[in-house]
């Protein structure tokens, strides 16, 4: 049976992550400070027999280098995110990103466990061709926008990881996640469908921020955890980077519209300046569309669920929960 360990294991994707490997059939470990991973998002498998939750900061060298000796593979999820807790905690954001992915890193060399280190589209920042690709440059702002020190902490992350694979051989993978959405998913920090589908089924004010015409690919969790997983068992993987997620692309603002339909709303949707939302001089990107090339050619893997789907299965989620 394969044991697995996924930090930030009761966080949104984290959490998706370990039922879907426990379905596999594995022994699935999760370890989370609970800073914004949530117990009831994994309510479910703490039933199962073969899953064990550990409450801890991942940066206890103590605590990891146990969990990871016992492990045969690591997901490490762990991260501050979402871009309004990035922008109002710049510190903890630098501190935890790279003190835990150090921290991981050095424990899965001690035991050459391979590692499977999550990143983000982020990491591209004003990218100026489209779509991305993995090897493409990248064009960051000024450190004086504590807005980038999520990028800058992620790319680091990467390239840590790849430092270790390179010099000491540890099997590394790097995916860079596009937009993941789905069930479970929440509003919080920044998020935008699952805030969007919050205020259309209370009837509220859609708030969208700047003038809407900015476009994302929003990829289904179900879709990615399996990616994720694909990667973990593929040999060819070990040392690169991959982009995960959608080429369906909407604007904001048609995704408001779009929202507002599915969920049977009236709510209107309100344009919002980013000063208002955020802060004097924040910068957003106009695209962000990733290029698949890479992953669909390695594991054989593409996004199979359409966003109007995605966008119903966050609107049952959360009358389920009684929003």
């Amino acid at each position: 049976m394969v044991r697995a360990l996924i930090t930030g294991g009761a966080g949104f994707v984290g959490s998706h992550l370990a039922e879907y490997l426990l379905a596999q059939g594995q022994h699935v470990t999760i370890i989370d400070d609970l800073s914004t991973g949530q117990l009831k998002n994994v309510d479910a498998a703490q039933h199962n027999p073969n899953f064990q939750l550990v409450i801890e900061d991942i940066r206890n060298q103590m605590v990891i280098d146990r969990l990871v000796s016992e492990c045969d593979v690591v997901y490490h999820l762990a991260a501050a995110l979402g871009v309004q807790k990035v922008i109002n905690e710049p510190l903890r954001t630098i501190e935890v990103n790279i003190g835990g992915t150090e921290a991981i890193l050095k424990a899965a060399r001690r035991y050459h466990k391979k590692i499977l280190v999550a990143s983000t589209s982020e990491v591209y920042g004003k990218g100026v061709s489209f779509p991305f690709k993995e090897d493409d440059d990248r064009l960051l702002g000024p450190t004086t926008r504590s807005r980038w020190s999520y990028a800058t902490s992620k790319a680091i992350d990467e390239f840590l990881a790849l430092a270790y694979y390179q010099e000491v051989g540890l099997p590394v993978v790097i995916f860079r996640l596009f937009n993941t959405v789905g069930p479970r998913q929440t509003g919080k920090y920044g998020m935008v469908l699952p805030r969007f589908v919050r205020w259309a089924l209370a009837g509220e004010p859609i708030q969208v921020y700047g003038d809407g015409e900015q476009s994302r690919c929003f990829g289904n969790v179900f879709d990615v955890v399996q990616a994720i997983h694909l990667l973990s068992e593929e040999p060819r993987a070990i040392g690169e980077v991959f982009n995960i997620g959608t080429t369906e692309e909407v604007t904001i603002g048609q995704l408001a519209e779009r929202v507002r339909s599915r969920a049977g709303s009236n709510s209107p949707i309100n344009n919002i300046p980013y000063e208002e939302a955020y802060n004097t001089g924040f910068e957003d990107f106009r695209r962000r569309v990733p290029s698949i090339d890479k992953i669909m050619q390695t594991v054989e893997w593409k996004p199979t669920t359409p966003l109007d789907d995605t966008i119903d299965q966050i609107i049952q989620f959360y009358k389920e929960e009684g929003v």
